[in-house]
């Protein structure tokens, strides 16, 4: 009986001891996605950024914090900006950013992506601030490169890459908008009334053309008049009474005389 209780007390104790030591394994063995990395603290102190694959940590000794390397779209909130030639405006935008470093995420800044998008909502307010409502409306382009360069700059140091700044909407008052309208519709009629002028003075010119060549040679005018005639006779509903000139007849005339 003595051994019965002595076996089954060692198999009680070796599956505790296998227990005990699944339990530890499965605490130590850590799975890293391809897009993730692990960040280790080792009694408080950084130790590093493992991963991808399977990573053996310290259980109860390492502190692993898990980073997401992929690209975060973030999306900016709507702001008020004033622009330099002091015309109010909202305008929101996407920030576009991947994390380089994750050690560093971690350690220089409590939330990365928290203060990027606080950074990318002051940077927003300042650059659009500085321009001018024409260079809003034209030079979106430089001004999403400009954005793009400020907030990538300040976020190096968290180990933060900004990949692009694309402003997405702008919301002009209606009295601006109004405004607007009407210059652009002044700005039409302008290039019409040029556009007017322009061929006015080609038409003039042509003329002017038409009248040295028929003073060169006159019987160019008599063509003319005789095609001018041909061209009214075609409507044969209307009456045309259409001068003759003197010189038409004059061969008839003198072989008469």
């Amino acid at each position: 009986m003595d051994g019965i209780l002595s076996y089954f007390f060692n198999m009680g104790s070796m599956a505790g001891i296998i227990f005990i030591l699944i339990v530890i394994l499965s605490s130590a063995l850590k799975i890293v996605p391809e897009y993730q990395r692990l960040v280790v603290f080792r009694l408080g102190r950084l130790w590093g950024s493992k991963g991808p694959g399977i990573v053996l940590v310290l259980p109860w000794i390492d502190r692993t914090l898990r980073v997401d390397l992929r690209v975060v779209t973030l999306d900016v909130p709507v702001q008020e900006v004033i622009t330099r030639d002091n015309v109010p405006i909202k305008v929101n935008a996407v920030v576009y950013f991947r994390v380089l470093d994750p050690a560093k995420s971690m350690v220089e800044v409590e939330d990365y992506i928290v203060a990027t998008s606080q950074l990318s909502q002051t940077t927003l307010r300042s650059v659009i601030g500085r321009a001018g409502l024409d260079d809003v409306l034209s030079a979106r382009d430089k001004i999403n490169v400009e954005l793009q360069q400020i907030i990538d700059d300040r976020t190096d140091p968290w180990g933060i890459k900004v990949s692009a700044v694309e402003v997405k909407e702008l919301e002009l008052p209606d009295g601006m908008k109004r405004a607007m309208a009407r210059q652009a519709e002044a700005e039409r009629e302008r290039r019409a009334k040029i556009i007017a002028a322009e061929g006015e003075l080609q038409a003039a010119e042509k003329l002017t053309q038409a009248a040295e060549t028929m003073d060169r040679s006159p019987i160019t005018l008599q063509l003319r008049y005789l095609q001018t005639l041909r061209e009214i006779s075609v409507d044969k509903n209307s009456t045309t009474i259409f001068p003759i000139p003197i010189d038409l007849i004059k061969p008839f005339m003198k072989h008469n005389s």
